[in-house]
């Protein structure tokens, strides 16, 4: 029986391995069968349609003038991208100028530059509507106009009927079409219409198709879909129209990269989107990583092949036209997305490159970096100073790891200060900046009236009062200084320590050192370290800086703020002259 017992159980157990090894075999099949199905759909280009200059000009704090609209759509031709919107004509004398100057400055050479504007209005003939006189007026070939797609919002939004709302959005296109243009249709909604009325969102899709619309785009407007519906619905309509098909979308859950992704997988032929993910709200989808993603990943040509290791170098520029921060952890381009800290990883990297990388930071023209802290080890300082091109012998590199680590104790965090790491680095060689050496600095802070204001009455003076506007605030900084064998004397002014300080490091040494004129700081940071010694606690300063072509970032720590700025900011200027080559004074 025992026997028996057991050959049935272990009969039992090898039927349900096999039967577990064939499910297993037939989702695998189930699997491969599915990714052929999508393979099948993703087409083999996409068009990238960037809308930065418009959609991306709508997130709070970024306010673009006519003449930064005209640099970033340079760069965006510079990237190779097929279709920059421009802007909506006669929505604000900021959008005609700068249609207008297009006309005249702008020289593209692989971009089109786009119009977009919206349908004709409710009851309204096409020839005497208004946004689509100055849609034409705008002279570009390509108009892209948006119209609703989701029943609730004709009937709510627009109060109309459904046949209204469909004759609007086709004889508009068609209007714009026999006038020559090709024309692009904004499915406003296009998701969510799709979920709540399918036939209704066709049938506005199958109008504007007819009329001629070239690209079926359809936006998810408020940014609330997930990849998975996007892919069903995005195939869906292909399945249904046979038209090409493009995708707006937003990043409110998170998804923008990913529903981008998901579009082109079910047949979206155009991907619309803004460099950085700059947009309304959470943003728009982040033409970066898509980009990128498509090309790399996907097989699937966007930028001519030459242009992808732009990527990076035109993210940072737009950051800068921007006045946006570039974000270090943005996928790609990055400063930190091929950053290494542990010094495992670090050692690991440097025998075989791809070990920790996703792929060769080189292509969209980034870099490896590796980066310093009280986590790295013997390899990782020893990489830092390859890359830096400095050398270091074993004592040395000891001394280093040592002194990192009571550094950054301190309060130091050289893993987001390269620049300071770097001249900390030389230093420990022996090596000595040649360009200035202080002698003393002091900042006075201060509030003064303006001639003829009113003193103040006795019994009401304060840190506040009503009539603050008539005291200006005024920061004076005197720097005692030598450039080689002159001893140098300087006043600065400034709005604040740090500017009044900088002005007066710019006037001491200005002169003998012209790169420095090319040299702005573009972020100030600061941190309290230590929340609870109150006023006495350490406070770690940060300041980014540029030269219109590089970025670097330096530190300072002191329990005096004005102290940590002071060695932040020479750190900047010591490394802005290292890297432009500035000449040393005589006998420094």
């Amino acid at each position: 029986m025992s026997t028996s017992s057991s050959a049935g159980r272990n009969g039992a157990a090898g039927a349900a391995a096999a039967h577990a090894g064939a499910a297993g075999l037939s989702s695998d099949l189930e699997a491969r069968a599915r990714a052929a199905a999508a393979a099948a759909r993703t087409p083999a280009a996409v068009e990238i349609y960037d809308t930065t200059l418009r959609d991306g000009s709508q997130l709070e704090g970024i306010s673009l003038t006519v003449e930064d609209k005209l640099r970033i759509a340079r760069e965006l031709d510079r990237l190779g991208v097929h279709y920059i919107e421009g802007g909506w004509p006669g929505a604000n004398p900021k959008d005609d100028e700068f249609f207008a100057r297009a006309a005249e400055e702008l020289r593209l050479e692989t971009a089109r530059l786009a119009v977009f504007g919206s349908t004709r209005r409710v009851g309204g003939t096409c020839d005497s509507d208004p946004v689509l006189a100055n849609l034409l007026r705008a002279g570009t070939e390509t108009v892209c106009i948006v119209g609703k797609c989701w029943d609730y919002h004709v009937t709510g939004a627009l109060r109309t009927s459904l046949d209204e709302g469909i004759a609007m959005a086709a004889e508009s296109v068609a209007h714009l079409v026999a006038a020559g243009r090709r024309v692009f249709f904004d499915a406003e909604h296009a998701f969510d219409g799709y979920k709540h009325n399918p036939d209704y969102s066709l049938a506005v899709l199958a109008a504007v198709a007819e009329a001629g619309a070239e690209r079926l785009v359809l936006c998810d407007t408020n940014g609330g879909s997930l990849p998975h519906e996007v892919y069903a619905i995005v195939a869906e309509i292909v399945d249904a129209l046979g038209a090409p098909v493009g995708v707006h979308l937003h990043n409110d859950t998170g998804c923008g990269v990913a529903n981008a992704l998901s579009g082109v997988r079910a047949g979206a032929v155009q991907v619309q989107g803004t460099i950085n993910g700059y947009g309304e709200r959470t943003g728009n989808c982040d033409l970066v990583p898509i980009i990128a993603n498509l090309s790399l990943k996907m097989g699937v040509a966007t930028l001519p092949p030459e242009r992808l290791e732009l990527l990076t170098s035109v993210s940072r520029r737009v950051a800068e036209m921007v006045n946006w921060a570039p974000d270090p952890q943005q996928p790609y381009v990055g400063t930190s997305a091929f950053a290494h800290k542990a010094g495992l990883h670090a050692s690991a990297l440097a025998r075989r490159a791809d070990a920790y990388e996703h792929i060769d930071p080189v292509a969209v023209g980034n870099g490896t970096r590796f980066v310093v802290s009280e986590m790295a080890g013997r390899s990782s300082i020893e990489l830092k100073a390859e890359e830096l091109g400095i050398e270091l012998d074993g004592a040395t590199v000891a001394e280093l790891i040592e002194t990192l680590k009571r550094l950054e104790y301190e309060g130091y965090q050289f893993e987001v200060a390269d620049a300071s790491l770097e001249l900390w680095m030389r230093a420990a060689t022996g090596w000595e900046q040649p360009w200035f050496g202080i002698e003393s600095f002091r900042v006075e802070v201060g509030r003064h009236r303006s001639v003829g204001a009113a003193p103040d009455a006795p019994g009401v003076s304060g840190p506040r009062r009503a009539d603050d506007d008539a005291m200006h605030r005024q920061c004076e900084a005197t720097i005692k200084l030598w450039v080689g064998s002159q001893r140098r004397i300087t006043v600065g002014k400034g709005n604040g320590p740090v500017n009044a300080l900088h002005n007066a490091l710019l006037a001491a040494i200005g002169d003998h050192y012209p790169e420095i004129a090319r040299i702005a700081l573009t972020d100030y940071k600061v941190r309290v370290l230590d929340t609870a010694a109150g006023t006495a606690a350490v406070t770690r300063v940060l300041i980014d800086s540029t030269d219109g072509t590089r970025t670097w970032t330096t530190i300072g720590v002191s329990e005096n703020i004005v102290e940590a700025s002071w060695e932040a900011l020479c750190d900047s200027i010591v490394w802005g002259l290292l890297h432009s080559n500035a000449q040393a004074p005589a006998g420094a």
